[in-house]
């Protein structure tokens, strides 16, 4: 591959970031509320499913209460 100069460079960085297309203010709060929620809903989950096997742990292991 042929070598750049850094000029060259630069400009083929600035075309490049220019054709990035941001998300709206809307949309990153929407995706932010949904990760939110999706964290929630996995936080419930493993705090069950852990609950759940340390009890079916400790009725195999005969230490339940």
């Amino acid at each position: 591959m042929a070598k750049t100069n850094p000029l060259q460079f630069f400009q083929q960085v600035r075309s490049e970031a220019l054709k990035v297309t941001w998300p709206t203010w809307r949309e990153t709060t929407v995706t932010t509320i949904m990760v939110f929620i999706m964290v929630a809903f996995a936080t419930v989950f493993f705090f069950l499913a852990d609950l759940a096997l340390s009890k079916g742990v400790a009725l195999v292991l005969g230490i339940g209460s």
